[in-house]
C-alpha cells in the first residue's frame, strides 16, 4: 500500500480503565525509528560467517501544533491537574495619578499572581522594583498594586504581570518526582489513503523528551519523543497494513 500525509496518532494513558484517550491535534509528522544492534562473527575472512541480532531499541517522534493540556499531563508529565488557567497581560497600559496616591491598580488585580515589570510607554525605559518608597524611574508592588514615585506622577507606563482565572483551561502543578516515576501509555497510529489503512498499535510506550520552541514568524510546533518497550504480558503491539 502507498501511504500520504501525517496520519492521526493517540495516546491513551495506563493505569485506568477510563483513562480519555489523547490525539495529538493538527498532526504534522510521526517518526517510528527501529534500531537494532548486532555482533558479527569473523573468521580468517574478509566478511562476516554469521550475523545475530541482539538489542532493539524503538523510538519515536511526533510533532503536533495545538497544544493540548491533557496530552502533556497524562503522556509526559503524570501529575495532578485541576481547572483554571495562568494568564498574561503584557503592556497594561495606565497613568500614574497626578496626585496623590501615586498607585495603579491593575485590571486582573483580584486574581493577581506574578509581577512582570513595568516600562515608560513613551521611552520603553524599565522601572526599577523597589521595597521601599519609590524614587523616580522605581516602583513597589502589592497584590496587584502599583506604587510609583511622585516625581512620575502623570506618566503613561505599560504593566506586564500574571494573573489566574478559575475557567477556561487546565492548570498542571509542576513537582519533583522521585527517579524512575513516569507514565506509559498505548500509542495508536493510523493512515489511510484510497481506502487502504496502515495502523500500528504500541502497547506501552513512555516519552522522553518534550521540546516546546517558538519562532518569531512560524507556529509553535511542539515535538514529544517517546520510547516502546515490552507490556506486563512481553507484547510490543500490532502493526497492520491493508493488503
Amino acid at each position: 500500500m502507498l501511504s500520504f500525509g501525517s496520519g492521526n496518532f493517540y495516546g491513551i494513558a495506563a493505569g485506568s480503565t477510563v483513562a480519555t484517550p489523547r490525539k495529538f491535534g493538527t498532526l504534522q509528522d510521526v517518526t517510528f525509528d527501529i534500531t537494532a544492534s548486532t555482533k558479527q562473527l569473523f573468521g580468517q575472512n574478509q566478511f562476516p560467517v554469521d550475523i545475530r541480532r541482539g538489542e532493539i531499541k524503538f523510538t519515536g517522534k511526533a510533532k503536533f501544533a495545538q497544544i493540548n493540556a491533557g496530552i502533556v499531563n497524562d503522556l509526559f508529565f503524570n501529575q495532578s491537574s485541576s481547572t483554571g488557567v495562568l494568564l498574561s497581560a503584557v503592556g497594561e497600559s495606565a497613568q500614574i495619578p497626578s496626585s496623590t496616591p501615586w498607585t495603579v491598580t491593575v485590571q486582573n488585580a483580584a486574581t493577581f499572581d506574578t509581577d512582570l515589570g513595568v516600562i515608560y510607554a513613551a521611552t520603553g525605559a524599565a522601572f526599577t522594583k523597589v521595597s521601599g518608597t519609590p524614587t523616580i524611574g522605581e516602583y513597589s508592588e502589592s497584590a496587584g498594586v502599583y506604587t510609583f514615585s511622585t516625581s512620575d506622577a502623570g506618566v503613561s507606563v505599560l504593566i506586564d504581570y500574571l494573573y489566574t482565572s478559575a475557567t477556561g483551561g487546565t492548570k498542571v502543578a509542576l513537582t519533583n518526582q522521585q527517579m524512575g516515576t513516569q507514565p506509559t501509555f498505548l500509542g495508536v497510529f493510523t493512515t489511510t489513503i484510497s481506502g487502504k489503512t496502515m495502523t500500528m498499535k504500541l502497547n506501552a510506550c513512555t516519552t522522553s523528551k518534550l521540546s516546546i520552541g517558538t519562532k518569531i514568524q512560524d507556529y509553535t510546533i511542539p515535538e514529544m519523543d517517546f520510547e516502546v518497550m515490552a507490556d506486563s504480558g512481553n507484547n510490543i503491539g500490532t502493526i497492520s497494513m491493508t493488503s
